[in-house]
């Protein structure tokens, strides 16, 4: 007797995200479960989204060195991102780079990402004075220009809350400690899952359906 066949129901298909940063995605100073994307991917799946957050940070980098990596980043990867979060830019405020470089090699990333289709959502810096009001007023304008220029989603400071709070800082005042990657986490949590929200639903995998002589 030939069996009727049966198509089961596939589950949706896993949506993959990006993290392109520095030493702040990388997770500098921390066991690989601590970093930010392991903290967001916990944060998602715990409400209920099947999500893999890729670690593509690399401590000390530089927009300059980000630009320089992003094509081999995407061509390594298995899968297109459906979400890419951008967070580059801190070393170069702490270097001084020339602000126009910054925003020259965010707008290149971002151009090349949008060329791709791939949705971005662009993790802004915020520069002290400590290099002047007019070094201030320039790199500090960079972020919200460059997402409205390619018509990304600007998250305005990844560092919002961790930034000069000493209880979520390591020993370098530098960098976030566990507790400061789980604040970072958490308030960037709304605007990730706004963006995987608004994108048309994942198309699951073809189910595979058998029929057999019985």
């Amino acid at each position: 007797m030939l069996a009727s066949p049966a198509a089961e129901a596939a589950p949706a298909r896993e949506r993959f995200v990006l993290a392109f940063g520095d030493s702040l995605t990388a997770g500098y100073g921390l066991k690989s479960s601590e970093s930010f994307p392991a903290r967001l991917e916990g944060l998602l799946r715990d409400e209920g989204h099947r999500v893999r957050v890729h670690n593509a940070g690399v401590s000390g980098d530089t927009t300059t060195g980000g630009r320089a990596r992003l094509n081999r980043v995407l061509k390594g990867l298995k899968r297109k991102p459906d979400l890419v979060i951008v967070e580059l830019g801190a070393n170069d405020m702490l270097m001084g780079h020339n602000p126009k470089v910054t925003e020259a090699n965010l707008d290149a990333m971002l151009s090349e990402l949008k060329a791709r289709g791939i949705p971005v959502i662009l993790a802004g810096m915020f520069d002290t004075t400590s290099l002047g009001f007019s070094y201030f007023d320039q790199f500090n304008a960079i972020y919200p220009r460059v997402a409205k220029r390619h018509g990304a989603t600007l998250y305005p400071f990844f560092m919002k809350d961790v930034m000069l709070n000493k209880a979520l800082l390591l020993k370098d005042r530098v960098h976030p400690n566990a507790q400061g990657v789980k604040v970072i986490a958490k308030n960037i949590l709304p605007t990730i899952r706004a963006e995987l929200l608004r994108q048309p639903a994942p198309k699951p995998k073809p189910s595979v359906v058998s029929s057999g002589v019985g």
